[in-house]
């Protein structure tokens, strides 16, 4: 950032993470815009990934870069750190071509970004490192944040995750099915799974809304002991995530998935569970009509030479919905992902996210600068401030 000419502020967070946030100011009168992308991955890059991120360790999967032509290979690449080099490729553009900003360009990139809490890292995630550099001095009147998918979304979800636990006795190998006292936790959670699953599939048609499609997916199953496999254990526990539309709050789903597990027993009634909802954060939205948003979507137009149209829905949540929710205006705009193509093997799904084609990022990055330019090139009055 120095070295562009940007005048950079270290906000640290742990012994091993930091926040960032760039200025270059403008000549006086307009608005701050952010740049922004977070910077942390889904993954720790180390052995404790496996075998739970897949069989293999790819090199999408890796926290090491590799190249090969145009294509970018290692631990989040594509997301979210094509973002971070991006956003920063948008700045140097602005200041090399010395364009009179009467505005101020602000360029910020946050631990914390990913849907996750990570004890040992100061519980990072839920957009604590965003919220963290916000409480510190970052105050801007409009952000654009880059994150996958060719649209230019005014709205994301938020997210509510839920823990069942499937009671029973703790048993033993040994004994006979049918001992008076023993009650298997893990079998009757299977029961449990196919039923949670209809509902996800039911709630996401109930609660789609405007640009978001909120999916859930069942996460993670624990039980027992692998060391004790003679012992079944006396509870099963399942974890599961589901989105949020902006326009319902987190209580509200609270008493949807509430109403499903009163449902749930009256139709089991011979499982015992209980649950808790451990993590919650509302989605964010931004009026479509606002500067930034109707400013991005015209550069995706000039760029794309068509008409704006109606974007995918999406389940994806990131750091833009809790920029709104400070009430930052605040445009998504991405590119086509996954990226198509690889002259590598990457891992399936979603894998490390970490396989980047760079001409792909190009009209993402040109898009972002046609907002840039025409946003810090005007007065506040102009952008109805």
């Amino acid at each position: 950032m120095e070295q562009i000419g940007l005048r950079p502020t270290i906000d640290p967070m742990t012994d091993i993470s930091a926040n960032v946030l760039g200025e270059r100011r403008g000549s006086g009168g307009g608005a701050t815009l952010l740049l922004y992308a977070p910077i942390d991955t889904h993954l720790e890059g180390d052995e404790s990934d496996y075998p739970w991120a897949g069989p293999e360790q790819f090199v999408d999967l890796k926290p090491k870069a590799t190249m090969v032509d145009d294509w970018v290979y290692g631990l989040g690449s594509s997301n979210p750190k094509a973002g971070v080099a991006s956003m920063m490729e948008v700045a140097t553009a602005l200041v090399e071509a010395e364009v009179p900003l009467r505005g101020n360009l602000n360029v910020g990139f946050a631990d914390g970004g990913m849907p996750v809490t990570i004890p040992w890292r100061d519980n990072a995630g839920m957009s604590h490192g965003l919220h963290h550099l916000f409480s510190r001095g970052m105050a801007p009147d409009f952000a654009v944040i880059m994150k996958p998918w060719n649209w230019v979304y005014h709205e994301e979800p938020g997210m509510g995750w839920f823990k069942i636990q499937v009671k029973g006795t703790l048993g033993y190998a040994g004994v006979p099915r049918g001992t008076p006292g023993f009650r298997s936790s893990i079998v009757p959670a299977a029961t449990v799974i196919l039923e949670l699953e209809q509902w996800l599939i039911d709630y996401a048609e109930r609660n789609r809304s405007g640009d978001v499609y909120p999916h859930g997916w069942i996460g993670g199953v624990r039980s027992g002991w692998p060391e004790r496999p003679s012992f079944p254990s006396a509870v099963t526990e399942i974890f599961f995530d589901v989105r949020i539309n902006p326009r319902t709050s987190p209580g509200e789903v609270k008493a949807q998935f509430e109403a499903f597990m009163t449902a749930l027993a009256g139709k089991h009634p011979e499982i015992e569970c209980d649950w808790d909802m451990y993590g919650s954060v509302p989605g964010g939205s931004t009026d479509p009509s606002n500067w930034i948003i109707q400013s991005a979507r015209r550069g995706w137009e000039h760029i794309e030479g068509r008409n704006y149209s109606t974007p995918d829905p999406m389940g994806g949540q990131t750091d833009g919905a809790a920029l709104r929710r400070l009430g930052i205006p605040t445009a998504r705009i991405g590119w086509p992902w996954p990226a198509e193509g690889s002259p590598l093997p990457i891992a399936e799904g979603l894998g490390g996210m970490g396989a980047t084609y760079v001409p792909d990022l190009m009209p993402c990055l040109e898009k972002i600068l046609y907002a840039c330019v025409d946003t810090l090139m005007r007065s506040r009055s102009e952008l109805g401030l």
